[in-house]
């Protein structure tokens, strides 16, 4: 491994353990730090490694575990939480680009695809268009189902999406943007829960009923244009949100 003890400054005003705890949250999202069964160094490696004390690296470590990033075994060491497969923070993702990112296998099938016939009043109002096309699907990390996606588009953006073979895998911002040259600039994005239908139920192979993360996406170009209305439920077990909040002074 790198030598890692200049990560740290050692003069900054910000505590050591606050900084040591930043650089391992952002290097686990990337899938470093870890060996293959997800297992951290031990508290003793990474003081040598960051050349800080062990109380710093114990600071460190239980914060990551208080926010579910981190999970303690007696007798076996500290492991990243795949069951964890999304932390929000900031950065607009695709669905299989945040699971890859957290080190599981991605996974879809696709439910539904084509032309929308009578598009509700909500997504007419986000895209700002009448004509809409939709992709929904089912979302796998591992072979778990852990997610339903409803996508809605304008139509002659969906319609290019449509054309592609092999909807069940594709990467659909990467798609917008290298195949359609569409650059994405933000996603405005509400979350909050829901409870588990029947047919939810069935396919995330929870019991009806049992509360789900229900968020909504808008996704925007750079130009400003509306480019993509996300619905969409997840297995609470699967999933955490993070933000960061600043007080102003």
């Amino acid at each position: 491994m790198n030598d890692l003890k200049s990560v740290l400054n050692h003069n900054s005003p910000i505590p050591l353990h606050h900084q040591l705890t930043e650089f391992i949250r952002k290097e686990l999202l990337i899938g470093h730090l870890v060996d293959p069964s997800g297992k951290l160094p031990t508290e003793h490696e990474l003081s040598e490694q960051f050349q800080v004390s062990r109380i710093t690296v114990r600071s460190a470590l239980k914060t990551l575990m208080d926010e579910g990033l981190l999970d303690r075994k007696r007798g076996s060491g500290t492991f990243l939480k795949t069951n964890q497969s999304e932390n929000w923070i900031g950065e607009l993702k695709g669905f299989s680009e945040t699971i890859e990112a957290m080190g599981n296998k991605p996974g879809a099938r696709v439910i539904k695809s084509g032309e929308t016939l009578n598009p509700s009043k909500k997504i007419i109002e986000h895209l700002r268009v009448n004509e809409i096309w939709e992709l929904r699907r089912l979302r796998f990390a591992d072979g778990e189902p852990i997610a339903i996606e409803h996508s809605y588009f304008p139509k002659e953006i969906g319609q290019e999406i449509g054309k592609q073979n092999g909807l069940n895998d594709i990467l659909t911002y990467q798609y917008l943007e290298q195949e359609l040259h569409i650059k994405l600039h933000e996603g405005k994005q509400m979350i909050s829960a829901v409870n588990a239908t029947r047919d939810e139920a069935e396919m995330l192979n929870i019991s009806e009923g049992e509360a789900l993360l229900y968020m909504e996406r808008l996704t925007i170009s750079i130009e400003g244009s509306p480019i993509e209305f996300l619905q969409s439920v997840y297995r609470p077990d699967y999933f955490q949100y993070e933000v960061k909040l600043n007080r102003r002074g």
